[in-house]
């Protein structure tokens, strides 16, 4: 038989308490950062959607774009800020697409501030308009 010595009971509850916060705030960690990862995706989707619809825009290119990225998925919309640039005489338009991808999870939200995420997207021009066609 074995007999566990009397000031053993309860240790491996003890190292479990212990341990247990350490644990929850890595898989925290984990989780934010595949929001993150997440997020970063959503942008560069906007950002080529902002691209497209400005691209084959005739009228206001910025409008379009930021539009269309607004559009493009499940960001917050109040957060998505952009810049359209038309670039080699206006043969290529570039967009670029801001966004504050914010850290809201428990603890993790205090300990890392908000993480700015962009991305760049170059287009040809193909509206009507450019071309001459009607």
């Amino acid at each position: 038989m074995n007999k566990t010595r009397w000031g053993d009971h309860g240790q491996s509850t003890v190292e479990f308490a212990l341990v247990l916060p350490l644990v929850a705030l890595v898989v925290l960690f984990i989780v934010q950062a595949g929001f993150v990862v997440r997020d970063q995706v959503l942008v560069s989707h906007a950002a080529r959607e902002g691209a497209r619809a400005a691209a084959v825009s005739d009228a206001d290119r910025t409008g379009a774009a930021i539009v269309a990225a607004k559009r493009a998925g499940e960001l917050r919309v109040d957060q998505i800020s952009g810049e359209v640039t038309m670039l080699e005489g206006g043969e290529t338009v570039r967009v670029v697409i801001s966004y504050r991808s914010v850290t809201d999870m428990p603890i993790i939200g205090i300990l890392l501030p908000d993480i700015d995420l962009h991305a760049t997207v170059v287009m040809r021009v193909e509206s009507a308009g450019k071309h001459g066609l009607q």
